[in-house]
């Protein structure tokens, strides 16, 4: 019977397409519930409402523009091929996620067992089925992770044969993938240094050649970190927030503690939360300065006993951990970061470096003390595998539906401002007003400069009959934005409800001038002067409504009207 067993492990050991395909079906497995889900946060704004996804020249649009969504054209691409496919039906969204991220799985399967690291297929169904790993999988948004992910690892795979076998087509391929993954997201650029990391791995030292052949993977990495700053840097100065005021020491701090965060939440994946607390940093503290020195004196360690094969595979491990969070320690400024300096989707990449290293270093520690060894490895192995699995299938519900996610969110962090907004938002749509009314003044109350939950405050109160009290929260909400013509044209509306009628013309003229192309703030306007006498003008602005708009009903009818009175 042993003999029977050593041979039928072995022929699954040769047999790679099994190995892979366990990968694949345990995959899709835990991410059943995913299969159910529908659209969440910022699904819109990539794909829902995004004009660019239902344009003529949508592809152009996503290709030579910022100002559709992101500048992940790669990924815009698959959402735009998506969506002609298959409309706005989400099952297929997901499932592609999910097949893109069990490719993954078995492309660091691979990637591991070239590099020559233990126990590499229980490393990849490990990160398989980690929870962290739920945001990006199950939140369609995301497919810019995955999407990236099988490039960068398929770039790895192609330079390391490169590497070992020669043959410039694999090199080719390398750039190729390469460029691809950038493409895709440029969180990517962390790909040059995964590469020489790999090289040290296998050889030990870099060569100059090894050197030169990285040199085309800077340049483009380069070249597509200057478009995300751009890029990020628009959002940044249109959100008009004041969250980005931190000064080079405190960014070190940051950086610290991003990195043992993510690193804690691998090894313990408990509680995970859509939106983390927003830390408060300070560099005053030498105690805040804690992390980041921890992390430079292991650092150090290591580097001084880099000959010793454990400590060399620590620095392997661990740097191409920290190397794949560059891009998220800080130092440059995200978007996200006014909501939180961590999330979980932040370390899709990352993640691996922790769990390869962990793993291997077990499987060579208990295979060293003897069969016992073993045995207690294949059951924590096991027993790893349904925890985590478990966790991510329960961690998967939670992105069922927007109101699912956003109450799940404020429960584990009551002061995200942006889960009590979006929670409210949806309470309004479900008719449920009250808790809406209440969840905007709380968001308001963590958040004071919010000037869309002022101003969706004011609308829920506008619809609600409560014309005061919309108008007092319309006007709250243009001391923070004053250029919304949005708001302008509100207030107008709620103003000339109120019987204050030259009020609400100032708002109407302040809404044309905003947003001159827009017919109906023509009409609102034309309407506020023809009840207070002011006929000509009202006149010029019914002939501008219809200018824009020709078929604009209202307007016609009403310039019909002052026309014959005339």
């Amino acid at each position: 019977m042993p003999t029977l067993i050593a041979a039928i492990n072995t022929r699954l050991r040769d047999k790679l397409w099994l190995q892979a395909l366990g990968l694949v079906l345990v995959t899709f497995l835990a991410y059943q519930p995913v299969w159910h889900a529908g659209f969440i946060w910022d699904d819109d704004d990539h794909l829902t409402a995004n004009p660019a996804m239902t344009a003529p020249d949508g592809l152009r649009m996503i290709w030579s523009s910022l100002a559709v969504s992101r500048y992940y054209p790669l990924t815009l691409t698959t959402f735009w091929v998506q969506r002609q496919l298959w409309g706005l039906n989400p099952l297929p969204y997901h499932l592609v996620n999910v097949a893109l991220h069990s490719i993954n799985a078995v492309l660091i399967f691979l990637l591991l067992r070239r590099l020559r690291v233990r126990a590499a297929w229980l490393a990849a169904m490990l990160w398989a089925v980690h929870p962290v790993n739920v945001e990006s999988v199950a939140w369609i948004t995301e497919l810019k992770n995955t999407q990236s992910g099988v490039f960068f690892f398929l770039a790895l795979l192609c330079f390391l044969r490169f590497e070992t076998e020669g043959g410039r087509h694999w090199y080719s391929r390398a750039l190729l993938c390469g460029l691809a993954a950038l493409l895709s997201k440029p969180s990517t650029v962390v790909l040059p240094l995964a590469l020489l990391l790999c090289v040290w791995w296998l050889r030990g030292r870099w060569s100059r050649t090894d050197l030169l052949r990285v040199v085309p993977f800077f340049v483009m990495a380069l070249g597509m970190s200057a478009v995300a700053i751009i890029e990020q840097r628009g959002w940044i100065v249109k959100a008009g927030t004041t969250e980005w005021t931190l000064g080079m020491a405190e960014r070190f701090v940051i950086a610290g503690k991003v990195v043992w965060f993510y690193a804690a939440k691998l090894l313990w994946p408990v509680p995970l939360a859509f939106i983390y607390p927003r830390w408060d940093v300070t560099s005053r503290s030498w105690l805040s300065w804690a992390p980041l020195a921890g992390l430079v004196a292991i650092g150090l360690l290591l580097w001084g006993w880099r000959r010793k094969s454990w400590a060399r595979a620590a620095l392997f491990g661990c740097g191409y951990f920290v190397a794949a969070l560059l891009p998220v320690l800080g130092f440059l400024d995200v978007f996200y970061f006014r909501y939180a300096f961590v999330a979980d989707h932040f370390q899709y990449l990352a993640g691996v470096g922790v769990i390869a290293l962990v793993v291997g270093a077990a499987a060579t520690g208990l295979e060293r003390v003897g069969r016992w060894g073993r045995d207690v490895g294949l059951f924590a192995a096991a027993a790893s595998l349904l925890l985590l699995g478990a966790s991510t299938w329960k961690q998967a519900h939670i992105y069922q539906d927007r109101g699912t996610l956003w109450r799940d969110t404020v429960a584990k962090n009551p002061n995200a401002w942006m889960a009590q907004y979006n929670l409210a938002n949806w309470r309004s749509q479900e008719g449920r007003i009250p808790e809406a009314i209440a969840l905007y003044e709380e968001a308001l109350r963590l958040k004071p400069d919010f000037a869309d939950a002022q101003y969706n405050l004011a609308l829920t109160f506008w619809e609600t009959g409560r014309t005061q009290e919309a108008i007092d929260h319309y006007e709250l909400a243009l001391r923070i934005r004053p250029g919304s013509a949005a708001t302008h044209y509100n207030l107008a509306v709620a103003l000339e409800k109120a019987g204050r009628i030259q009020e609400a013309i100032t708002h109407y003229e302040q809404a044309v001038r905003l947003k001159p192309n827009l017919a109906v703030l023509h009409y609102g306007l034309g309407v506020a002067l023809e009840n207070v006498g002011r006929t000509p003008e009202a006149i010029a602005q019914y002939e501008q409504t219809l200018r824009i708009s020709p078929g604009f009903i209202e307007a016609r009818g009403a310039l019909a009207r002052l026309q014959a009175g005339q």
